[in-house]
This record gives structure tokens, C-alpha cells and sequence, in this order.
């Protein structure tokens, strides 16, 4: 362990470009074993956070509570990725990366483990904003990692490897855990969940090299980048450019059975499509990004304008609806891009902005859900939901410009 500890702290080094340059390196095998470990963390963590999307009417029954009010455990967990980024990633500044991560992986297997012995409603929803907290921080810290043991022109494709688990996981992690909520008893599928936090914990504790913090580290450090006009722009990119994706996605089995006229079955297979093309966005997007960072950024938010507005106007049309679904899943492309920039305008403060990109997709995730039900509120139909996709996307756009026009101006 102490050999990879060297190793990684070179590499680290390496990989950021204020610092020296340095020629060790893990060994290949390590590096894949570490990004496949930090990969299984992503996994569970997303089967976790949407596995009770499936499980709402199961939940509800045991509490004796309504549908509506069951959804409040998706709003609690929502806040508590919102709140604890940013608020872990400070008070953390002090402590090693793979201290860090062991810990929030614990944190977020206790709280799904006892998740699914909450003996009643509200204490059920308070576990879901405690398991949430860990989320955002873990996929910056994760990401940081990851990047730092590649050259810097690899660092987005390191970086889109480890969130192909929070890819993978809504294409079979999700349906399979809901699948046997559904067959057991809805609280087996957060056993499972925290099942994989165990399997985490432990190839994180055997294959991640143990590092040593940074000199300088401090919470006040890390709080400046909340200073840094071009970590608020590119958090902005993703809280509002990502916003159309769920506006979509949180209306898309009314949109497939009410629009489209397809059988309530074929919901399955729009959302395998929607999967799917978030791993195929993800890893063409990692790729691009290593080429171009802003390119793929910008181009990303071009693509989703007219992918939204293809959806908006023939949703109606099954084949058409199959198409776009799995396009708007590939809008995820720009994902490990907006987490790669983050790390280049944080300055000394990466920990922070990389830990609060997922603070921003959690916004858009509210943001986007919140319009898209306002434009079927005032009876524009689901596929309406398309245009303010589009919409935000175009804001997406504008943000980015204007932080591309700052940064040519030397506004950091």
C-alpha cells in the first residue's frame, strides 16, 4: 500500500498542471482496480437514489401514507445530496481522499441498511436525507481520484469510467433492485443497495492507495472557489442545461402510454432506451471531452436544443418517441466535461466545486421536474414537456458563452 501511496501522490502531481511534473505512475492493473472499485460505489449509489421511483406504491402501502405524500422521500433524499456536497467537501478539507471516501461509503450503507428497517414513515424519509448527504461529495472526491492518476489529456475518459456506474446503474442496477422490491418486499431492495455499500467499502479499503493531504488544505481554501466566477458559471451550465433532461424524464411513462398510445408495458423498454443512451453519451462524451473540454460542452447544449424540440413535436409517433428517448439519454455526454472543467477553474479548490457538480444536477433534477409539470398544468400535454427541455438548454447554452467570453477576457 505505502508503494501506491507514492505512486498516486506522483501522479496527482502530474496531473495537475500548477504542479511539478513527475514520472511514476501506477501500474495499469492498479489503476483499473481503483476506477473499478470507485465505479461500484457509483452503482449502488445510483440504484439507490432511483430504485424508490418503482417502489413509491410499496412504500406508501406500509406506511399507510398516499402516493403524493411517499414522494416526499425523493424530495428528502434530493436535498440532502444538495446540502452535504458542498457542506461535507469543506469540513473535510483536512482529510485524506481515501479516508473521505471510505466514509462517505459507510455513511451510506448504514443509512440504507437502516432505511430498510425504519419502523415508520417520517423516520424512513429523515434516513433518505441522511443517505443523500454522502452522494455529491462521493462523486467528486471519486472523480478527483480518478483524474488524478491518468495524464492530464485523459483525465475525462478517467473520469466518465467512474461514472459509468451511476450509468449502469439506471439501466440494470435500478430495474433489477425494483424488480425484487416488488417480488419481496420493498425493503430488500435497500438491503441490496446497502449490500453493495459493503462491497464498496471493502475494495475501496484493499485497492485504493492510502494518500496524504495536500499542503495548504484548509476549509478556507476550499471556500474559495465559491469566489471563482467560472465555477459558479459552470455549476450554472449544469443546473440549468441539465434541467430539460429530467423535465423529460420525470413525465416519460405518462408521455409513452397518454402521448405516444403505447401499452403501459413498453414503459420498460423507453426507459432501457433512456439508459442506454446515458452509457453510450457517457462514454462518446468522456472521449470528446479529452479532445475538446469546451467543444463538447457547448456542442452538448446545441444537440439537446433540437433533440428536445424533436421530442416536443412527435413524441406522438412511437418510433420517433424511441429515437429522441435515446438521444436525450446521450445528452448525458457533456456530464464528464462539466466535471472535468470544474477541475480546471476551481484552482486549489477542487474538492468543493467537483463535489457541488452533483449539488447542480440535483437543482436541475428539481428544476426541470417543477416546469415540466407546470406545462402539462396548463394543459399543453406531456410531449410539451420537449419544449422547455429546449428552453433550458438554450439558457444552458447562453451560460456557457458567457463563460467562455469571461474566460477569453482573463475574468477567472
Amino acid at each position: 500500500m505505502s508503494d501506491n501511496a507514492a505512486a498516486l501522490d506522483s501522479v496527482q502531481n502530474r496531473a495537475d498542471p500548477r504542479a511539478p511534473e513527475s514520472v511514476t505512475t501506477l501500474s495499469p492493473l492498479a489503476i483499473i482496480l481503483i476506477e473499478i472499485a470507485l465505479a461500484v460505489g457509483g452503482f449502488g449509489i445510483g440504484t439507490g437514489e432511483f430504485v424508490i421511483m418503482g417502489l413509491l406504491p410499496d412504500v406508501a402501502s406500509t406506511y399507510q401514507v398516499s402516493i403524493p405524500m411517499a414522494g416526499y422521500v425523493i424530495s428528502a433524499y434530493a436535498v440532502g445530496v444538495v446540502i452535504g456536497a458542498p457542506i461535507i467537501a469543506i469540513l473535510s478539507a483536512r482529510l485524506p481522499r481515501r479516508t473521505l471516501l471510505l466514509g462517505l461509503m459507510i455513511v451510506f450503507t448504514i443509512g440504507n441498511i437502516l432505511s430498510a428497517m425504519a419502523p415508520d414513515f417520517w423516520t424512513f424519509t429523515a434516513l433518505r436525507f441522511i443517505t443523500g448527504l454522502p452522494h455529491g461529495a462521493y462523486f467528486g472526491v471519486a472523480s478527483l481520484v480518478a483524474a488524478s492518476m491518468v495524464p492530464p489529456n485523459k483525465r475525462a475518459r478517467a473520469v466518465g469510467r467512474v461514472m459509468l456506474g451511476l450509468t449502469i446503474a439506471t439501466l440494470a442496477g435500478t430495474p433489477l433492485a425494483t424488480l425484487m422490491g416488488q417480488m419481496l418486499s420493498w425493503r430488500a431492495a435497500f438491503y441490496l443497495v446497502g449490500g453493495i455499500g459493503v462491497l464498496t467499502v471493502l475494495l475501496l479499503w484493499y485497492f485504493q492507495p492510502r494518500d496524504t493531504v495536500k499542503e495548504g488544505a484548509s476549509i478556507r481554501r476550499e471556500l474559495s472557489a465559491f469566489a471563482r466566477t467560472q465555477v459558479w458559471l459552470t455549476l450554472g451550465i449544469a443546473a440549468i442545461g441539465f434541467g430539460g433532461m429530467f423535465s423529460v424524464f420525470s413525465y416519460i411513462a405518462s408521455t409513452t402510454t397518454q402521448t405516444a398510445g403505447l401499452p403501459v408495458g413498453m414503459v420498460s423498454i423507453v426507459l432501457a432506451l433512456f439508459g442506454i443512451g446515458m452509457n453510450v453519451g457517457n462514454i462518446v462524451g468522456s472521449r470528446l471531452a479529452d479532445i475538446s473540454l469546451k467543444g463538447t460542452i457547448g456542442g452538448s447544449m446545441v444537440f439537446y436544443v433540437f433533440v428536445m424540440l424533436g421530442f416536443a413535436l412527435f413524441a406522438h409517433i412511437p418510433i420517433a418517441l424511441y429515437i429522441t428517448v435515446f438521444l436525450i439519454g446521450c445528452g448525458f455526454a457533456p456530464g464528464p466535461a462539466l466535471q472535468t472543467r470544474l477541475m480546471d477553474v476551481a484552482a486549489d479548490a477542487q474538492t468543493l466545486a467537483a463535489a457541488s457538480n452533483h449539488s447542480a444536477f440535483n437543482i436541475a433534477n428539481a428544476l426541470g421536474a417543477w416546469l415540466g409539470g407546470l406545462v402539462i398544468s396548463w394543459g399543453w400535454g406531456f410531449a410539451a414537456t420537449g419544449y422547455v427541455g429546449a428552453f433550458l438548454s438554450l439558457v444552458g447554452l447562453g451560460v456557457f458563452l458567457i463563460s467562455v467570453a469571461l474566460e477569453k477576457r482573463g475574468v477567472r
